[in-house]
């Protein structure tokens, strides 16, 4: 078996419904290469092909979706799971399933679902996720994938509940209603502590989102690295990322980030060449982040990197060089007056949407959720099951049963 195989005893691989060994011809898989492939077949993956990333898939041919950004961030994490000695088939299938619990029209929408689900629990896509890696993936009943605990714990990225998310920027990783599976996959966990998995996987996360979208906002010509207005852009940073931050700090940030040699001199024209410049400084900038991170974890701790066997070390440079370019991205994209006037109509159709479907109930629920809504024991059980529904759906299904439903 592979050394670092061989670090994940019984416990890590164990699922919440045991399972036979499989009688095929085809070559066994390893415990966590087939939580991967439950993974990459499930539904709700499928879907992130047309759930918004940062701008709606439907807008531009190269822009990322949720699933083309789940793919990155995958192969970054693999890489530098790899690299380090990390178990490798983990942290990618975190990385693959870290959005599966994304509502249509990104982060925009699962605020509008936040508010909402108030009543019931409220909403987080992290908590959604788990929600559907441990119930409503149809793989196990009742569990869900029945993925191994190793590869649950992986996924989750904030691992307490609603009542502490206060203390967390608002984050949370686990409903109310799915606390036993929760407690089950964070047997002999520290409290609150994230294994060097999920660590991976949200660093890659954070990496791909910070360089990837200053891609994508520069081919749709709404971001020109060569002409920043630092003055608002810093503001703007402040309000997201750094609140206490100084100018001359952000500054410095960005001629840091100035000084990496593929950094554009010229604006962005379109053509085959600055594409390619655009590419190469997307790669030394992951290369960077990634190579930083590695070289600060190996400095810190001799290993072996399994599990709580020690943390990933972030240098304060490296985070600050990652926020400086999604602050870029929130500036430039997400806070354009077209998108922003664009949100509150998708926030609007969301919230008709599930007024509309709480009041005709399972009629106008698709079969499975019709089944959990009549299953449910009260009106806030239903209020998730329309959560979970309109959770579901993709940016233009969203508006199809907006259409079909509302007229």
């Amino acid at each position: 078996m592979d050394p670092v195989e061989q670090r994940y005893d019984a416990h890590a691989r164990e699922r919440i419904v045991p399972e036979p060994p499989k009688r095929v011809e085809a070559p066994e898989r390893l415990p966590f290469e087939r939580d991967r492939a439950r993974v990459v077949h499930a539904a709700s993956f499928r879907r992130l092909a047309a759930k918004t990333q940062v701008v709606g898939p439907q807008s531009d041919d190269f822009v990322r979706n949720r699933l083309t950004h789940s793919l990155e961030v995958a192969q970054i994490a693999r890489d530098l799971s790899r690299a380090m000695g990390i178990h490798p088939d983990i942290t990618e299938t975190a990385a693959l399933a870290h959005d599966l619990g994304h509502t249509p029209f990104g982060h925009n929408g699962e605020r509008a679902l936040a508010e909402l689900a108030s009543t019931c629990g409220g909403f987080e896509g992290n908590a959604q996720t788990l929600r559907l890696l441990t119930r409503l993936e149809a793989k196990t009943p009742g569990a869900g994938l029945n993925l191994t605990r190793a590869t649950l714990d992986a996924c989750t990225k904030y691992p307490w509940g609603r009542a502490e998310a206060a203390a967390h920027a608002g984050k949370f990783g686990v409903y109310d209603d799915d606390l036993p599976a929760f407690e089950w996959l964070r047997a002999g966990a520290p409290a609150g502590g994230r294994c060097l998995e999920a660590q991976v996987m949200d660093l890659a996360d954070d990496v791909a989102y910070s360089v990837h979208d200053v891609e994508d906002g520069t081919v749709a010509g709404k971001v020109d690295l060569t002409h920043l207005d630092t003055a608002a852009l810093w503001d703007t940073v402040r309000v997201w990322y750094r609140p206490d931050a100084t100018d001359a700090e952000l500054d410095a940030v960005l001629d840091r980030l100035r000084a990496v040699g593929s950094w554009p001199r010229t604006p962005y024209d379109g053509g085959r060449a600055g594409l390619a410049a655009l590419k190469n400084l997307t790669s030394d900038l992951i290369g960077r982040f990634c190579g930083a991170v590695q070289q600060a974890t190996f400095a810190a701790t001799e290993g072996p990197f399994v599990r709580y066997a020690g943390d990933l070390v972030i240098p304060a440079d490296t985070w600050a060089e990652i926020t400086v370019l999604k602050g870029i991205a929130a500036h430039y994209v997400m806070e354009a007056a077209d998108r922003v006037a664009l949100q509150v109509r998708q926030r609007e159709l969301l919230s008709a949407l599930v007024e509309v479907l709480l009041d005709r109930g399972p009629d106008a629920l698709d079969e499975t959720y019709a089944a959990d809504w009549h299953a449910a024991p009260d009106d806030a059980a239903r209020t998730r099951v329309v959560i979970d529904q309109v959770a579901s759906l993709t940016d233009a299904s969203a508006v199809a049963w907006h259409d079909r439903l509302l007229g």
